[in-house]
């Protein structure tokens, strides 16, 4: 028997879990809570590899478990695959998600005038910027997870192109 969870709840958990480490328990630490975030998603991920891995034969290289977390794993998450993949073949891994799931309902608010600054929009364009990434520490969390669950030490990070794009970058680590 498949168990499986509500793609709300787990939109509406991924919610919370930032908000309340980001506004509440780290407040004025952003980089603390972004760290608080990936362990949490770190620990979801290298859960979910044993799951998911569990029938498989051991990965070869670096390539065949990249290729498993674009195809297999990506679409046990969010019902697809990774719609890009790139490597310089050195280490360096970028998964390009055109429609990332997670990011399809967050919205940058737009600018508004806050008293005598100058540029107000930056003001809030930086904000809304710093928690939209504080949701992309969670998802790194979990590509980490599983890569060293499977025996690859990596770094993952995350960068927004345009909403709800998104590129995950890994880097092996040697």
């Amino acid at each position: 028997m498949v168990k499986e969870v509500s793609e709300t709840c787990v939109e509406s958990l991924l919610t919370e879990i930032v908000s309340m480490y980001s506004n509440r328990f780290y407040a004025n630490k952003p980089d603390l809570a972004a760290r608080r975030i990936e362990a949490i998603g770190y620990q979801v991920g290298h859960q979910l590899s044993e799951r998911y891995t569990m029938e498989r034969p051991r990965f070869s290289d670096h390539l065949e478990a990249i290729k498993f977390i674009c195809k297999d794993f990506w679409s046990e998450l969010f019902k697809k695959q990774i719609d890009n993949l790139k490597t310089n073949h050195k280490g360096t891994f970028v998964l390009q998600d055109n429609k990332f799931r997670w990011l399809t309902r967050v919205s940058i608010d737009p600018p508004e005038k806050v008293g005598p600054v100058q540029d107000p929009s930056a003001i809030v364009e930086n904000k809304s910027t710093q928690m939209t990434s504080m949701f992309l520490y969670f998802p790194c969390g979990i590509i980490r997870g599983v890569l060293s669950n499977l025996g690859i030490p990596c770094a993952v990070s995350a960068d927004i192109s345009s909403l709800p794009a998104c590129s995950f970058v890994v880097r092996i680590k040697a």
